[in-house]
């Protein structure tokens, strides 16, 4: 793709300061600027990097003011916000990445499936019986959808999706390569034979509209019933949702978080990285847990925000470390008080 700084300017409501007809064909770092690039300021402590850039464009803020001399080969184009103004950027060339349709020679398809209009479906890909595929979906090599599955509009599966039998997947839904969605979960009873039963899952994964799951994430249906993944929740890469989990809207959680089976977690909530759930707990709206924390029961105070393992509020948890950073003297201190009690008993 290609824009003149006009063009890009027009695109992004913003206004050109230099050249309006320079060419711009690439997206770069502020630091790392080539001809033919245009770079974007949006932190003021790179703000240095644009008196060398040999970037051809840079987005700046309507209020921005250089205290030296650009090079003469850089044109401004000036926008509200800039780090909003390069998400629209990025928006457009995902959708020029993304404009192609069609179906693949190899995919295989079975006749009771229902494939929309303007979709994508690349190499190798499998969509099973009495499936539903929405309009302008996009679905990549070598995925693979059970039967009874319904996908909506302008959904995406990167490659080697799986999405098992029965799953309902909303609109606007993103799945990163790796994902897998409706696999069994963990389920085993142990028995009078010292060996554990297998307890099979009959149940499926609802996820509700503009839901994005990262690469390599499992969610597992029911165990009867449903996992459900509500509305705008973004779940990063390397993540485990265990069988009936539900997830309220708009809830985010950073990659390798575990949540055990059965866990109801609120909406607007937000989990560090490598957090873990125990299972069968409550979770309120708007909970925050710092990376590394430990849940092993519930979380009723809305809008709370925790730390540690186990957690436990982050105040409390802070004030908590600074005495733990002090033990090895602490320690060192009550063994002199003992030694001098012990003297004073003599």
């Amino acid at each position: 793709m290609e824009f003149s700084a006009e063009q890009l300017a027009g695109l992004l409501e913003g206004k050109v300061e230099g050249n309006p007809d320079v060419m711009l064909n690439d997206l770069s770092q502020i630091e790392k600027g080539s001809t033919g690039s245009v770079c974007f300021l949006s932190d003021m402590k790179y703000a240095d990097f644009l008196y060398t850039t040999n970037a051809s464009a840079a987005i700046v803020s309507h209020d921005y003011k250089a205290e030296k001399e650009l090079p003469s080969t850089l044109s401004l184009i000036r926008v509200e916000n800039p780090r909003l103004a390069v998400g629209k950027i990025l928006e457009v060339y995902h959708q020029y990445k993304n404009s192609k349709t069609g179906i693949h020679k190899t995919a295989v398809i079975e006749d009771s499936a229902t494939v929309g209009e303007n979709v994508f479906i690349g190499a190798n890909v499998y969509i099973g019986e009495h499936t539903v595929i929405g309009d302008n979906c996009r679905i990549k090599a070598s995925s693979t959808i059970g039967n009874n599955v319904k996908i909506g509009d302008s959904s995406q599966l990167h490659f080697n999706v799986t999405i098992e039998d029965d799953t309902v997947i909303g609109k606007h839904c993103v799945f990163q390569p790796g994902a897998v969605i409706g696999s069994e979960g963990f389920g085993f009873q142990p028995n009078a034979e010292n060996d554990y039963k297998k307890l099979y899952h009959i149940g499926n994964v609802i996820v509700e509209d503009h839901v994005e799951i990262g690469a390599n994430t499992t969610i597992d249906r029911g165990t009867i019933g449903a996992t459900i993944i509500r509305k705008g929740v973004k779940l990063d890469n390397l993540i485990q949702v265990g069988h009936n989990v539900e997830i309220g809207e708009n809830t985010v959680a950073a990659a390798q978080t575990g949540i055990a089976g059965s866990t109801i977690i609120g909406k607007d909530c937000m989990f560090g990285g490598q957090v873990g759930f125990a299972g069968h707990m409550t979770i309120a709206d708007g909970v925050k847990l710092a990376a590394k924390s430990g849940v092993g029961k519930s979380i009723i105070k809305e809008n709370s925000v925790h730390q540690g393992a186990p957690a436990f509020p982050i105040m409390d948890y802070k004030k908590s470390y600074v005495y733990f950073q002090k033990l090895p003297k602490l320690a060192s201190e009550i063994n002199d008080l003992k030694k001098e009690i012990k003297n004073l008993k003599s």
